[in-house]
């Protein structure tokens, strides 16, 4: 086949290509190759996509397949499917789990509620991009594929993405910290649900997927856990002999100004429960389409691995200072 992935050099949307030039497909990979490299075997299409009519030089151009990993500009989107949409055979968007707007309910499936569209194109909203604009942006995204490419669409909603190559710490941090030994404050949360999805079983069913022509709406999520096996798991994998986990009560995080999920001064992974729906879609119909994934364990060595490679103790995006977590310790 002949793949063209929209990105190709970060985490995602390099993952996607990766497996692509495995399997032996012609890969091409538009992107400003500012952020990192394509994989070895496509070929880099260097345009800049906050360029007005840049990836008009792709226009007329035949693909079996486009990946589309556009993150928060409806612009991007567009632009690609005025340039594509008709000369290209399968188009996958690959959304979010934050299209959802009940963030609450367990269980949910992809005919959820949604967020109300964001149509004015990020680049020139301006303004924070909550949680709730990204997925506004995103359902205008995915309404955009389905009217320009019809049933010829997949729309590919993940949750937490994992695994190698992830640039926002939410999961490295943990074996990087129980790797460091010590007391280490985890959330007392035990029971706190929790899901995520290597990815490169993501790539790997994308790829499938337009292989196959799957078609339709996902949700692409990993079984449902608790935070306490899962941290758990990390500590006996990546702990040194002293590591010693310290459950601290939510209240006391929250006064110590402590925060969900991620970002600096954060517990990664750890959410409130008014938003436990968004770790606990169901996994089933993904599965069912073919959608494979790797036991924790996998996941976990390959976190460790490039966090050593990076540095135990670099400076993160999300997670506790060394000082923050003493204080808490005290």
């Amino acid at each position: 086949m002949r793949i063209l992935v929209l990105g190709g050099t970060v985490f995602v949307s390099h993952a996607i290509a990766t497996e692509a030039v495995r399997r032996g497909h012609e890969v091409s990979c538009a992107a400003r190759g500012a952020s990192g490299t394509v994989p070895a075997g496509a070929e880099l299409v260097p345009l800049d996509r906050d360029e007005p009519g840049a990836i008009e030089r792709l226009a007329g151009a035949r693909f079996d397949a486009v990946i589309d990993v556009a993150t928060h500009d409806l612009d991007w989107v567009r632009d690609a499917l005025r340039a594509l949409a008709e000369t290209t055979g399968h188009w996958t968007f690959v959304s979010t789990i934050n299209v959802y707007a009940d963030t609450a309910t367990q269980h949910q499936k992809t005919d959820g509620a949604l967020l109300e569209p964001v149509t004015e194109p990020r680049r020139s909203a301006g303004g924070q991009l909550t949680p709730e604009i990204y997925g506004g942006i995103k359902v205008a995204s995915e309404n955009a594929v389905y009217e320009a490419v019809g049933e010829r669409t997949l729309v590919v909603r993940p949750g937490l993405i994992t695994g190698p190559g992830d640039n926002m710490d939410r999961f490295g941090y943990w074996p990087a910290r129980f790797a460091r030994g010590g007391r280490v404050v985890v959330p007392d949360a035990p029971e706190q649900p929790i899901q995520h999805l290597d990815v490169r079983d993501l790539a790997e069913w994308i790829v499938t997927a337009g292989e196959r022509g799957i078609t339709g709406t996902h949700d692409a999520v990993g079984p449902i856990r608790t935070l306490g096996s899962v941290l758990s798991e990390i500590a006996e994998l990546a702990g040194t002999a002293d590591v010693e986990p310290v459950p601290v009560a939510p209240e006391k995080l929250l006064e110590g100004g402590i925060v969900h999920w991620e970002g600096p001064r954060s517990l990664p992974l750890w959410a409130p429960s008014s938003h436990y729906g968004v770790v606990t879609h169901d996994p089933t119909p993904a599965a069912a389409d073919g959608l494979v994934t790797r036991p924790l364990a996998d996941t976990v060595r390959a976190a460790l691995a490039e966090e050593r490679a990076r540095g135990l103790h670099r400076p993160r995006k999300s997670g506790l200072t060394p000082a923050v977590e003493a204080e808490l310790l005290c």
